[in-house]
């Protein structure tokens, strides 16, 4: 999915943060004036379109949760700027919360002990929120996210997976243009994380054209659900893409064949160094069948290839069980940005 910049809803650039590292007493008493800096976002710079979700992607210590912590107005840039809809997170910040909610994945900001609609009641007023509105917004925010048979219930009585619905609801009362989102589905069962990521795909990017900025480390969410991700190392953006297109870049043209006969020739003529992620992919009646064994195998042109590859094994009596392409889980992909990276640098 491709934007211009003219469609722009959150535009940064050459953003940069730095904090001062912790010191003990000792050390300050003997060197008061040594303060030593350690930079957590780096001249990070990028644009997200309206109706995008837009993915951070990065080791932990990456710089994902202060870049989101910049744009939410929580903390100021030392260097570059944060613009939402065109209003400069710094220079006014009070306007800009106006446009931009961050959505915390912690049912420890509701109260347990209110019910949906009494929640919402209070966060209505918080976001002041006209007092002949009130009602109307929230009965309309909690149809949305499918919570309005449940309005009556204690907070504290809700499943992770409504939690984080009524997360979204309190936001929406806001009528933002971006979310801020950190994780969303961590604390959700993988059918609960589906179906919230399908929710949240539906409403808001797609009905209510709202750009979403998600840091993440689910898979899922990465490849399902961004249109875009920005890998993320040490505070500086290292890649910048569709995630399965930067997958395709990175993982050249990776296969895993089945076959009882791993030495043959024409195997031996492409295969390359496996490791315990590759076999992740594979069948699991294969994985423990005695006599058959994974080979990786490097098949450059493609899909045409592969299949010519396929052909000749097959007229030469060589058994395979399965070939497949080896898909880059998220965990490697990140892996393999950072490590080009640093090779580079």
């Amino acid at each position: 999915m491709a934007h211009s910049p003219a469609d722009a809803s959150v535009r940064v650039r050459e953003l940069t943060k730095r904090f001062p590292v912790r010191r003990g007493w000792g050390e300050m008493l003997r060197h008061p004036f040594d303060a030593r800096w350690v930079t957590s976002v780096d001249g990070v710079s990028f644009d997200v379109g309206r109706g995008e979700f837009f993915g951070l992607l990065g080791p932990n210590g990456a710089g994902k949760t202060t870049l989101l912590k910049m744009l939410a107005t929580f903390i100021i840039p030392d260097e570059g700027t944060a613009a939402v809809e065109g209003v400069d997170v710094s220079e006014d910040p009070a306007q800009a919360r106006a446009l931009v909610v961050p959505v915390i994945a912690s049912e420890r900001s509701l109260y347990w002990r209110l019910t949906a609609r009494e929640n919402l009641e209070l966060f209505a007023r918080l976001w002041k929120v006209p007092a002949r509105e009130r009602a109307h917004r929230v009965d309309e925010v909690l149809g949305v996210v499918d919570l309005r048979d449940t309005a009556t219930k204690l907070v504290g009585q809700f499943s992770s997976g409504m939690m984080q619905r009524l997360l979204i609801a309190r936001a929406l009362l806001a009528d933002p243009r971006v979310l801020l989102l950190d994780e969303p589905t961590r604390s959700l069962d993988p059918v609960s994380a589906r179906s919230f990521r399908r929710f949240l795909r539906e409403e808001l990017a797609e009905r209510r054209q709202c750009a979403v900025v998600i840091a993440t480390h689910s898979a899922e969410e990465a490849f399902d659900l961004c249109h875009r991700v920005a890998v993320l190392d040490c505070g500086r953006l290292l890649a910048l893409g569709v995630a399965s297109e930067l997958a395709q870049e990175l993982a050249g043209n990776r296969y895993l064949a089945w076959t009882t006969v791993p030495a043959h020739p024409l195997l031996a003529l492409h295969a390359v160094a496996g490791d315990e992620r590759d076999l992740e992919s594979a069948p699991v009646a294969l994985r423990d069948m005695e006599g058959w064994h994974p080979v990786a195998l490097e098949i450059r042109g493609g899909p045409e290839a592969a299949a010519a590859l396929l052909e000749r094994l097959v007229r030469e009596g060589v058994p395979v069980a399965a070939m497949e392409r080896i898909p880059v889980s998220l965990a490697a992909l990140i892996d393999k940005v950072v490590r080009r990276s640093r090779e580079l640098s």
